[in-house]
């Protein structure tokens, strides 16, 4: 029997992983904490290898997964990692057996044929006198009544001449149009999604979250608005009611600093 390390144990810990390609992304953990909706707390103790806090496996494998694709790893040979390091994936969970409804079935009721006939009986009565009261009333109000009213006939709108004035489309500077004694920053994600944080010349947390492709989020401070932008590439950038022209690639993550004046990066 040969003694040593198996390939497996040289491999690091799922939250050394984890942790790397956390950094590597320049991203914190409160970044990532937002992004993903997993709590700070859990955070790092799935960095430090301690899943305890995650509520079970089942949890446990789900938060590998959101945290793997937030910094762009393959969850798969995470969460195969964790059920080796765990005792296995989880059995699925037998069917319930199927209910026998055979045992409960009651008997078949007769039918009561004495009821029917009586019902029958009396419709027929009743509509041989109905038709007796009404036969010989051959008036057109009669007939209206027995047709029921006349569908009423919508007169069509009168058409107008008059040409409609189209409206005219906003042009990028009246859309990013800000006021000279503040600064303005809009992000638009025609791109894509991507994650964003702002804050205020005081460090205020004006948004942490993610924007989704086609929405738009503006700030304004009367100093200074910070930004991260975790997808630099998907956003189109308007300061001051100007757009900056910077070309970001895809995938890049940015941090940006702009005040009153030209959109030059402070």
């Amino acid at each position: 029997m040969s003694i040593g390390n198996s390939p497996e144990d040289d491999r690091p810990s799922i939250g050394r992983v984890l942790q790397q390609a956390r950094i590597a992304a320049g991203l914190t953990v409160e970044e990532i904490s937002s992004s993903t909706r997993v709590r700070i707390p859990i955070v790092h103790a799935i960095e430090e290898d301690d899943f305890s806090r995650c509520g079970g496996d089942v949890y446990a494998r789900g938060h590998i997964r959101t945290l793997a694709r937030a910094v762009e790893l393959d969850p798969e040979p995470l969460v195969s990692q964790y059920d080796a390091e765990h005792g296995g994936r989880p059995a699925p969970t037998p069917a319930a057996p199927l209910f026998e409804a055979e045992r409960i079935r009651s008997e078949p009721r007769r039918p009561n044929w004495t009821a029917a006939m009586v019902a029958a009986i009396v419709a027929v009565v009743g509509f041989v006198g109905f038709t007796f009261l009404k036969g010989g009333d051959d008036s057109p109000a009669a007939t209206q009544v027995a047709e029921g009213p006349a569908p009423h006939k919508k007169s069509p709108a009168p058409k107008s001449d008059k040409p409609v004035d189209p409206k005219p489309a906003p042009s990028d500077s009246a859309i990013a149009a800000a006021p000279r004694d503040k600064v303005t920053v809009r992000l638009d994600a025609s791109q894509g999604k991507s994650w964003i944080s702002a804050k205020d010349h005081n460090g205020r947390l004006l948004f942490d979250g993610l924007l989704l492709q086609g929405q738009t989020k503006t700030f304004q401070d009367k100093e200074r608005v910070d930004l991260v932008l975790g997808d630099a590439g998907s956003i189109e950038l308007f300061v001051n009611g100007k757009k900056v022209e910077d070309k970001f690639q895809p995938g890049q993550v940015e941090r940006l600093s702009y005040t009153k004046g030209d959109p030059a990066v402070g």
